[in-house]
């Protein structure tokens, strides 16, 4: 504990004031932000199917996905309408690519940056000894600034077509018995996302 207080007596957290060190506590933020949005997700629509004959409907179709959406193998049991039995249905698509990278790029500019602030703070005057470690500080973060709108396209991207394969209203089309006469198919419940847009909006 006293070598803890030691360095934070001798830690330089005025640097935090300044552009360099404040930027790097903004993208630690974000950082965090980003994969915690993304990473931690779980969602959940509703849908109804009411059948010519009521006792073999099914009002609670309930569905359930999450990070890193691989959607192909998420399913659900439909009623046919045909002597009770049900079919299994699977959601379309795999997006855990985009989905992953998106945040693996924040998990790595989570380590950096506080790596990054650890040396700002404790060895500033090291830091800036000589041009090598700031030059490595710029080429770092420019290389993490290009991942991030790489990957927040890529994201944007992938959560679009997410939205697309968890609408209600698409995946009624993949129940055989709801184009049948008779049988009636109704979204109940759509999937909640205002997380993940607000990781889009704030990253891209």
């Amino acid at each position: 504990m006293d070598v803890v207080n030691q360095l934070v007596a001798q830690g330089q957290f005025r640097v935090l004031k300044v552009p360099l060190g404040f930027i790097k506590v903004l993208e630690w933020f974000f950082a965090i932000f980003a994969f915690s949005t993304c990473g931690s997700y779980s969602g959940m629509f509703k849908m109804a199917m009411e059948c010519k004959n009521r006792t073999e409907s099914n009002l609670g179709i309930e569905v359930q996905f999450e990070y890193p959406f691989r959607l192909h193998q998420v399913y659900f049991d439909a009623p046919t309408c045909k002597e009770r039995n049900t079919k299994r249905i699977f959601l379309v698509g795999d997006y855990s690519s985009s989905a992953e990278f998106f945040v693996t790029i924040g998990v790595f500019a989570f380590l950096y940056s506080t790596a990054a602030l650890s040396i700002y703070i404790f060895f500033y005057e090291k830091y800036k000894e000589n041009n090598k470690g700031p030059l490595i500080d710029l080429g770092v973060t420019g290389v993490f600034a290009f991942m991030w709108l790489v990957s927040s396209a890529a994201w944007a991207k992938g959560l679009s077509d997410v939205k697309t394969a968890t609408d209600p209203n698409k995946v009624i089309t993949l129940i055989n018995a709801c184009d049948e006469k008779g049988n009636t198919c109704r979204e109940v419940h759509d999937p909640v996302m205002s997380g993940l847009n607000t990781s889009v909006v704030r990253l891209s």
